[in-house]
């Protein structure tokens, strides 16, 4: 049954901070919400004509829903990131969908409390087998250490030179990179740092969750908070400048007046519009209005 989510929307225009004045970005918040059973919301991610939202409740998983124009509806379909009842992607960081190639979830787990020491896994799974059983029970295909990687791992996928990659970036306050896999590769290895997984990389900005691609415009977005753990920001990078030259070449920088953590973002249909999510157990879905 179809259930529209709890929490009173509340209306909110906020300014932004600082945005760079090499292209008119502007977004500002349309409507926030609360939406409940997923623990610390992680990331949200639109394709199939639905949205997935997944978090780091008793266990990872992801739930689906459909967008309305303000809201959300929950369609009932919950998927567990378990096998045999065991807790595999405890920390989704990340989907890489696209369609016609493997998909790719993310699992950014911190070892220790200054974040120095990370284990970051990607796992190459069935998803329409885990859409179809609901569990990874017969749709873990393979289980990568992305040890080619300085703090955490969130795989996207971006087209690079007419070819599609799955990129993904650090977490951290220093030496952070965005690195672009070749999924063939990928899909096949046990570790990153193996020979021809590793394709093109390039340094960032500190703090970065996740990863959205703008292939319309050839923009990678950087979902981003501006100290650890606090207060938001979007990054526009152009991806073919930041991958020749080796550091991120920003056309504009978003910043929000909000004190929680960012955690994902994605465009919605059309462009204009664009939903962000937090890891507050309250007002954590937000929708935006965008012009880029």
């Amino acid at each position: 049954m179809k259930q529209l989510l709890k929490g009173a929307l509340v209306p909110a225009i906020l300014g932004l901070l600082a945005v760079s004045s090499q292209l008119p970005f502007k977004a500002t918040i349309h409507k926030s919400l609360s939406v409940d059973s997923l623990g610390a919301c992680q990331g949200v991610s639109y394709f199939q004509n639905k949205l997935f939202l997944y978090g780091d409740r008793e266990v990872g998983m992801i739930r689906e829903y459909k967008l309305t124009p303000d809201s959300l509806n929950y369609t009932g379909q919950e998927y567990r990131l378990t096998m045999e009842g065991k807790d595999v992607i405890n920390h989704p960081t990340g989907i890489a969908y696209r369609g016609d190639g493997p998909v790719f979830i993310g699992n950014s787990i911190r070892l220790n409390k200054e974040g120095t020491l990370w284990k970051a896994l990607i796992y190459h799974v069935d998803w329409e087998g885990l859409r179809k059983n609901k569990t990874l029970d017969g749709n873990l295909i393979r289980t990568i250490e992305d040890d080619a990687c300085i703090q955490g791992t969130c795989p996207e996928y971006v087209q690079y030179e007419g070819k599609w990659y799955v990129a993904t970036a650090d977490y951290g306050d220093k030496r952070n990179e965005v690195r672009l896999y070749d999924p063939e590769r990928l899909k096949t290895a046990e570790k990153t740092s193996e020979p021809g997984v590793l394709y093109k990389k390039f340094s960032c900005g500190p703090w970065v969750q996740n990863l959205h691609w703008i292939p319309e415009k050839g923009i990678l977005v950087l979902i981003q908070n501006q100290i650890e753990g606090r207060r938001w920001r979007l990054t526009f990078l152009d991806l073919n400048k930041s991958l020749r030259s080796g550091q991120q070449h920003v056309l504009g920088i978003q910043d929000f007046d909000k004190a929680d953590e960012l955690e994902g973002f994605t465009l919605l249909e059309g462009g204009q519009k664009g939903m962000a999510v937090t890891s507050s157990r309250k007002e954590n879905v937000h929708f935006l209005n965008l012009q880029l």
